[in-house]
């Protein structure tokens, strides 16, 4: 029979469409949307283009701080990828907010707003330009969970790149200093024990180039639970900022996301049930940080699946600690990688069952035991150790309940052994006022020191606490003081810190009605934190409590403040305050 010859369209318009171009199309495709091509050829966008599934290449590049530093670079790798693989990049951009520059300043509030934004943005950008998939370029804390929540969102292909953690800095001769070293440094200072020029020297070696801070902190947390729920591909999050193979990483990832627009599989198929108890189990069995559950919570909601805090707590007990990772530990995220990745620590879990669903899948198309199984240890590595000898026979945190926090609260155990405290309340309405009385040498050993109104409507914007937390350390306190908040903790926070008590002190929380010199008890075995004040005082003082005014009544900050949900639920401004907005503007028909 003679080859059938299938004629070439005689016209651009008459292009048959690429079935994989499932929303693009109505963006691009036919006569009527020449307005829009027109736009698009405007750019350098050609008919050839246009033809493709258009998939969004969303960065968080700024010129703020080291971690997203490296993104610009990354993207054409990614969009090299997308081309080769058969699709059309648009690169875009969204905002982000340092927590390690804007640390200890009212800039600090805009932190957790930003993961708000960042979701928004992205979500937007999608929706606005009917892409057909996105690669979500992250570096810093907020800009990973934010990418999270805009797939669930909007559930198109796509998935997460980190653009991966600095390198360490060499101090002293020693290549494990961070920017954590340089916050506890400041409280070194402070207390005489740091001279001026040893701290200018700290300053200039904590953090030697692009990337996120490098150890378990909130950026290295996250982006290790991108790979665990399956929305990164294995083994590409961890590899360094300056390391020579992350461009490989980014172009991998480009070619990744077209399989999976031609195959239309969804961040929906990754993020179930099973994945965020493998998130949650990671983030436990590497002492990570405390922002992982406010982060998880929020992605839960956003993929409308349902999380409950205490669920945390169920998880973290059954997960032993079987990373060395600072802040509670010796290494860092660098450290991490050259030790093999984080596929270890799937391999250690994986060893005893219930503790890891190993047949959850991954964007990479392996699940998380085949992942696992491909895992090789460097000889003689020290960051992981067997899940037969445990650093700690439970995970690195634990929700507690009390008189103090109806609604819960988060305290990390990694980095301390203390599980009882009891003393007197030293009470702060913010951490700027706080902070000055750590600068004075106010705080006492065995004090509890009560930092309130920095809760999601209280601060607003929920802000960490590590300028007042590595203070401490600094000063020598951190092992026999406790510090309770409404706020929130940095990664590199350790000691006894419990942080996103809820109700917060603005709503009427208990925590706004404690009193200088109250004993406060944290009990991490009964899994309580109490005032202990007898239930009739509690009674009188919440009684007669009052709302503050709010700290801001207009722009981005009184938004948000008017929208966000409590922290025991992810403090997210999609949830149950914003339905409630909307039921109460709805015309009845």
């Amino acid at each position: 029979m003679p080859e059938t010859v299938t004629a070439a369209p005689s016209h651009p318009y008459d292009r048959p469409t690429d079935p994989a171009k499932r929303h693009s199309a109505r963006l691009t495709d036919g006569p009527d949307r020449a307005g829009a091509r027109a736009m698009l050829k405007a750019i350098g966008f050609t008919d050839e283009d246009l033809a493709k599934p258009l998939v969004g290449v969303a960065t968080t590049w700024i010129e703020t701080m080291p971690c997203n530093f490296n993104q610009r670079r990354l993207a054409e790798f990614v969009k090299e990828g997308i081309r080769a693989a058969g699709g059309t990049p648009m690169e875009f951009n969204t905002v982000s907010v340092s927590d390690g520059v804007s640390m200890g300043t009212e800039g600090m509030k805009a932190s957790l707003i930003s993961r708000e934004v960042i979701a928004d943005s992205i979500e937007l950008v999608v929706r606005g330009h009917l892409l057909d998939g996105v690669v979500c370029l992250v570096g810093c804390d907020k800009t990973i969970p934010a990418a999270a929540m805009a797939l669930g969102r909007l559930d198109v292909p796509g998935l997460v790149l980190y653009n991966g953690t600095i390198y360490p800095g060499v101090y002293k001769g020693q290549r494990n200093a961070t920017v954590v070293t340089a916050y506890e440094a400041i409280g070194a200072y402070q207390a005489g024990k740091m001279t001026l020029d040893e701290l200018y020297e700290v300053e200039n070696a904590a953090c030697p180039g692009a990337g996120a801070c490098g150890g378990q902190f909130t950026a290295n947390t996250m982006a290790m639970v991108m790979e665990f729920l399956g929305l990164s591909p294995a083994g590409l999050n961890a590899i360094p900022a300056e390391d020579p193979g992350k461009d490989a990483a980014a172009r991998q990832s480009g070619e990744l996301v077209m399989d999976l627009v031609r195959r239309d599989v969804r961040p929906s198929a990754f993020v179930t049930r099973q994945a965020l108890e493998n998130g949650i189990a990671s983030v436990a069995a590497t002492g990570g940080s405390t922002n992982g559950v406010l982060h998880l919570l929020a992605i839960a909601h956003e993929f409308g699946l349902q999380l409950d805090i205490d669920e945390f707590g169920g998880v973290a007990d059954r997960t032993p600690i079987v990373a060395d990772m600072q802040p509670g530990g010796r290494f860092t995220a660098t450290d991490m990688y050259e030790a093999g990745g984080l596929a270890l620590v799937m391999r250690e879990l994986l060893k005893q069952p219930g503790l890891l669903h190993g047949g959850a899948p991954t964007v990479d198309g392996r699940t998380i035991a085949e992942i696992a199984a491909d895992a090789v240890a460097t000889d003689g590595q020290q960051v992981v150790v067997p899940l037969e000898t445990p650093l700690k026979p439970s995970g690195g945190l634990a929700i507690l309940r009390g008189s103090l926090a109806p609604e819960g609260c988060v305290v990390k155990l990694a980095g301390h052994e203390r599980r009882l405290h009891r003393g007197p309340a030293r009470v702060f309405d913010s951490e700027v006022e706080c902070f000055e009385a750590v600068k004075a040498r106010r705080i006492g050993a065995g004090d509890v020191v009560v930092i309130r109104y920095e809760g999601p409507v209280g601060g607003p914007g929920m802000q960490e606490m590590l300028s007042v937390t590595a203070a401490l350390v600094g000063e020598g306190l951190g092992d026999s003081v406790a510090l309770i908040t409404d706020g929130r903790f940095s990664g590199g926070t350790h000691g006894l810190m419990l942080g996103h008590i809820a109700p917060e002190a603005a709503l009427g929380g208990p925590i706004a009605i404690v009193q200088e010199g109250d004993a406060i008890v944290i009990d991490v075995d009964r899994k309580r934190l109490d005032l202990d004040v007898a239930a009739e005082e509690i009674e009188r003082r919440l009684a007669a409590w009052t709302p503050r005014p709010a700290n801001y009544t207009t722009g981005v900050l009184a938004k948000y403040a008017a929208l966000v949900g409590s922290a025991s639920m992810g403090a997210v401004t999609t949830g149950p305050r914003m339905t409630a907005n909307l039921a109460a503007t709805r015309v009845p028909a």
